[in-house]
């Protein structure tokens, strides 16, 4: 294959690239941060569609559990709502202490300590890949069955294509995807308003014989089995149904995506998620024991309830289907908080070392590329697991987001008990927080005891391997920095010289590029070894740096020129010391998504500027290499070398010895 062949297959390449993903962008826009954020109505849609859709399949599941005894289900609808709300509520105040997003990671790190917040953040990611896979298979069986039966032998294909048109819209931006499911989530609201309001309207005369039933059957099981036994299946019940409050985290994990101002905005959205979860999922409950629906094989309840209820409108069998079928396609939506949240959950652990540094890096449109890329791989590897089998997945789902809401809750209840003296009001605080711990916890234990046989055991060993492996990371970068820290208190002994140079740079000798990241021993290193290997060979050195933006830093304008004042002091830091020896020095600073790129074009640019020129950059090397760490440190030395050699720059990395 000759160059151009390459080179056409190249271009070819970046513009289908650029076609499905979209163009890159300018992060020196000042409304960027305006444009790429979610008003309250988007960021409903895109993270309350996961509580939503849940009403498709978790009302259902705790009505089913009743058995005979679904008259209890007034009770279970009221429950159902009042833990909805204080949940909810729960998660509000997480977002007033905690704005920069993270939820259950950030406050079980932060209130209980980073133990407890490594459980909490591997339990909500698992979680969040099976939010993907369920919500998308259980898409599939909702829209194939009303297909032919020959037709189901592609439901699979067919929920792998879900998976990577998700992925690929996630790539171009958490906003953009939202937009585009937006018809989708409104559909399923309208419907569901006729549906729950107009079949309790029009049964509103059943509910005295509802009553009446409610009172005869109570006081029969109460003589019969007895209270205890009675509490022991209103219970059960409402654990199998726990499936309806996950996607109630959500908003407080991705709160970085919020409109200004962030906090009013998150709150705004859980009024939002609340209400209309509340509302569909006690209404539906309500709906089922108005109509005395009893299941049907081969048909979930809401499709029964949809017949019934528009049965005798114009148009009513069309309008049923098309309230079955805005469900089937909202778990399509309800997947998209799993691609919102779980990217900002690893990009926090992450910052924390626990995860590869790289689930931190925002791609050139502003997304969590490896996040959204690691969350789509890994719900296809489980929907392959499966075979697509929601009733395998179902048994998984729930037991984590419960064991992330009892930490929160324990974590918050703790957090204003600790703060007593400074909260007059703690006491209104913590009572919901331990109202919340009380439901969660209770939810948590029958629900791993019910489904532990069943399949729940495999979450628990997934998570517990998830868990594992980031105690790996976490010791491996300690480990890393214990070295690095031995070569900077080496390093920091070095005096400044007594020899100050402040003549300019002369574009016509030897220049010294070096790729610094920060005032440190690391940069010092590389300095040093170019004086002891070239003496007297290279009269200027000019220091580059770039800002890396990312998940920790995008959040505002302020924390970006905090980044670039933080950048351009370190860099002032390195010239006052070489021109103390006697060198001219200077500096160049950029910030940017990609470090990669952006220091190779302004190594491009100093080397037109300055035409003798070599570029140095450092790179950790360890005593014995293995794949593990080359996947916990990036190649971006490499990287920069080969592109900068490929336009003919000589580019020099100098090894950088870590003893571990």
């Amino acid at each position: 294959m000759n160059s151009d062949d390459s080179g056409h297959k190249i271009k070819f390449a970046e513009k289908l690239r650029r076609r499905l993903i979209g163009p890159p962008r300018d992060i020196h826009e000042p409304s960027i941060f305006h444009r790429i954020s979610l008003i309250p109505v988007l960021a409903w849609i895109g993270l309350g569609a996961d509580g939503l859709s849940s009403s498709s399949y978790g009302p259902e599941e705790a009505f089913k559990a009743l058995g005979p005894h679904s008259y209890l289900a007034v009770f279970l609808a009221l429950a159902t709502a009042l833990t909805v709300f204080i949940i909810s509520y729960a998660y509000t105040r997480i977002i007033e202490h905690f704005p920069h997003g993270g939820g259950g990671y950030i406050v079980s790190t932060h209130t209980i300590g980073k133990n407890a917040g490594v459980i909490s953040g591997c339990a909500l990611l698992v979680d969040y890949v099976l939010t993907i896979t369920v919500s998308l298979a259980s898409c599939g069986d909702a829209l194939f069955s009303y297909l032919p039966v020959t037709y189901l032998k592609y439901k699979l294909i067919f929920v792998v294509f879900l998976i990577l048109l998700l992925v690929v819209m996630n790539l171009r931006g958490v906003k953009e995807s939202v937009t585009a499911l937006a018809p989708i989530f409104i559909i399923f609201v309208v419907t569901h308003i006729l549906l729950i309001g107009y079949g309790i309207l029009s049964h509103a005369n059943q509910v005295g014989p509802v009553a009446r039933a409610f009172e005869e059957n109570f006081k029969y099981d109460l003589s019969t089995i007895g209270y205890v036994s009675m509490l022991a299946i209103f219970l059960r019940a409402f654990s199998l149904g726990g499936g309806t409050y996950t996607g109630i985290e959500a908003v407080s994990n991705a709160m970085q995506i919020m409109r200004e101002p962030k906090v009013q905005t998150g709150k705004r959205t859980m009024v939002y998620l609340a209400t209309s979860l509340a509302i569909t999922a006690g209404g539906l409950l309500f709906c089922y024991s108005l109509y005395r629906i009893i299941p049907a094989e081969g048909r979930t309840l809401n499709a029964v309830l949809a017949d019934l209820t528009f049965g005798n409108w114009p148009l009513g069998g069309t309008l049923a289907l098309i309230t079955i079928l805005s469900e089937g396609a909202l778990l399509m939506v309800g997947a998209q908080s799993g691609f919102a949240g779980g990217p900002s959950v690893m990009a926090n652990m992450a910052i924390d070392s626990w995860l590869p540094r790289r689930f931190a890096s925002l791609s050139e449109r502003l997304s969590m590329q490896d996040g959204v890329l690691l969350m789509g791989g890994a719900a296809l590897l489980l929907l392959l697991y499966t075979d697509g089998s929601v009733s395998a997945l179902v048994v998984m789902y729930s037991i984590n987001v419960f064991l992330t809401f009892t930490l929160s809750q324990f974590g918050m209840a703790t957090f204003f008990f600790r703060n007593r003296e400074k909260d007059k009001a703690w006491k209104r605080h913590i009572a919901v927080h331990i109202i919340g711990l009380i439901l969660c916890l209770t939810i948590l234990v029958i629900t791993v005891v019910i489904k532990f046989e069943e399949g729940g055991w495999l979450t628990l060993l997934i998570t517990s391997g998830v868990i594992g492996l980031c105690y790996l990371i976490r010791r491996h970068y300690t480990k890393v920095r214990r070295g690095v820290r031995q070569l900077e208190e080496i390093l920091s002994e070095l005096p400044k010289g007594s020899h100050p140079n402040n003549e300019p740079l002369d574009t016509k000798e030897a220049t010294a590029i070096l790729l610094v990241r920060g005032y440190s021993g690391f940069g010092l290193h590389v300095w040093l070894s170019v004086v002891r290997e070239f003496p007297k060979l290279y009269k200027n050195f000019i220091f580059v740096s770039v800002g890396e933006i990312d998940s920790g830093s995008f959040k505002g304008i302020a924390e970006i020129d905090a980044l670039k004042k933080s950048v351009e002091s370190d860099l002032t830091k390195y010239v006052r010391l070489v021109r103390s020896y006697g060198f001219p020095a200077d500096y160049r600073m950029e910030i940017g998504t990609d470090v990669a790129d952006t220091a190779t074009g302004l190594c491009e640019s100093l080397v037109k500027e300055f035409p003798r020129s070599t570029v140095f950059t450092g790179k950790l090397i360890f005593r014995e290499e293995n794949p593990f760490q080359k996947l916990l440190h990036n190649e971006t030395a490499f990287a920069i070398q080969r592109r900068l050699q490929w336009n003919g720059v000589t580019t020099v990395i100098l090894p950088i010895r870590v003893d571990i």
